[in-house]
């Protein structure tokens, strides 16, 4: 694989994870998301940057997923969310 077509992977990725969080966001589920979305404005960062964090949070909750082989933890998602901007390891 050539660094281009891994960087339009990688783009392609984070696109997709931010695209879920704005359906989240417009779903109104998790509620977690639009308090982050809310509590991050306030402190001062910008929508773009807070949209990032957020999908990073939800990439993790999908690896920890895959590798466990467990169902999605709605409840460690939200969790992760409101430690935001602290992020996961």
């Amino acid at each position: 694989m050539t660094d281009a077509t891994s960087d339009d992977d990688e783009t392609f990725a984070e696109e997709t994870l931010i695209q879920a969080i704005e359906n989240q966001l417009e779903a109104g589920e998790p509620a977690a998301t639009q308090a982050t979305l809310n509590k991050l404005t306030l402190v001062g960062y910008e929508r773009d940057e807070i949209l990032k964090m957020m999908a990073l949070v939800l990439a993790h909750e999908i690896r920890q997923m895959l590798e466990q082989d467990r169902p999605f933890d709605t409840e460690g998602y939200e969790t992760q969310l409101r430690d935001l901007p602290d992020l996961p390891e």
